[in-house]
């Protein structure tokens, strides 16, 4: 099944320091209960080893939005802002953000 009319938003962390995992995770799950949010994944480097496979960081966080609306509402909510400004800016050393729409 392939999944249409969505805005996917995928971030991926790089921790200052690998034992506060724990602290970013908790961070994280503050967000699923943000109405704007249609689907949510948070999660780890799976254990895959292949060339092309990128296990640099530290978590991710995979969001499916209905339209790009709901994801400029959610980068505004108070709850976000919480988490980004308590977890994700000292915590991490660097996050890349990635985000897509249907094609």
């Amino acid at each position: 099944m392939q999944l249409q009319n969505l805005f996917v938003h995928h971030v991926h962390f790089w921790l200052k320091d690998k034992a506060d995992l724990p602290k970013l995770i908790e961070g994280l799950n503050l967000l699923p209960p943000i109405s704007y949010i249609k689907h949510i994944q948070i999660g780890v480097p799976a254990d895959t080893h292949r060339d092309v496979v990128d296990r640099s960081y530290d978590a991710s966080l995979l969001i499916l939005f209905e339209d790009k609306a709901a994801h400029e509402a959610y980068q505004i909510d108070a709850t976000h802002q919480i988490f980004a400004t308590q977890y994700a800016m000292p915590l991490c050393a660097k996050v890349v953000v990635q985000d897509s729409i249907s094609y």
